[in-house]
């Protein structure tokens, strides 16, 4: 959101505090599916079914010593470009964020059969790491290691920002969106086993996988997150085009 300077008033500011306290709650809405944007204002909200997605880069802070300013911009932009491009190639996408180093989205997945779509982005960026990995490699740029976190629930999207201001954006808030960001933050921290696999999804996601998914999976109880299930998921054809063009 770019900003645009306009004094501010603390009078106009209470009021708008009590305008958006005294709202009543029935202007929240129940539904099975994310709306579009353009059926939200400052004054209601959703309730909705949703599959939330992170990814984040493996000890990004080390990069800024490793590399100078010019080429760790390249690192970025190379990544954050192409992983956008990723979580945004899927039909039941409704957003994609950026925050720092970290790329998400919300997919729109009111059914079980949705939710194999996004798991299917979720390989795909796997792959991408591969194939980023590979062009860094030619130019001296140390690999990364990314995390991806994937779970599914219910949500609340709602918009928010300064009323008049032109600055606003769509957030979504719960548990879902919350989960699948610890489960991003965990994955891909291992030194062994499945603790060690870039993806990390929760039990509500798994459920909802087919049973060919479901298999390419592996549970495992974290002490912070409970059962989780783990995998290093590729998608094949791109896998292979990786391998000979790399």
């Amino acid at each position: 959101m770019d900003g645009n300077f306009k004094p501010y008033d603390w009078t106009a500011s209470a009021k708008r505090i009590d305008e958006i306290l005294n709202q009543p709650a029935g202007q929240f809405e129940e539904t099975n599916s994310l709306p579009s944007r353009d059926k939200l204002t400052y004054t209601n909200g959703f309730y909705a079914n949703c599959t939330a997605l992170f990814i984040d880069i493996r000890g990004s802070s080390t990069l800024t010593t490793k590399h100078k300013r010019p080429v760790l911009a390249k690192i970025y932009r190379a990544f954050i470009s192409e992983m956008v491009a990723v979580l945004n190639s899927d039909r039941f996408v409704r957003e994609v964020s950026i925050v720092g180093d970290c790329v998400w989205a919300v997919y729109d997945t009111p059914h079980t059969t949705d939710i194999d779509d996004v798991f299917s982005v979720a390989a795909k960026a796997n792959t991408l790491i591969a194939l980023l990995n590979a062009r860094y490699e030619k130019r001296n740029i140390d690999p990364l290691k990314i995390g991806i976190g994937i779970d599914w629930g219910r949500a609340l999207m709602i918009k928010a920002g300064y009323s008049g201001s032109g600055i606003n954006d769509v957030i979504y808030m719960g548990d879902v969106v919350n989960r699948a960001a610890h489960l991003a933050h965990k994955a891909g921290r291992g030194i062994w086993g499945s603790s060690s696999h870039p993806i990390w999804v929760g039990g509500n996601f798994w459920g909802n996988l087919n049973d060919h998914n479901q298999g390419l999976l592996t549970g495992l109880y974290d002490s912070e997150l409970g059962y989780v299930y783990t995998g290093h998921v590729v998608n094949s054809p791109m896998e292979e085009w990786v391998e000979q063009n790399g």
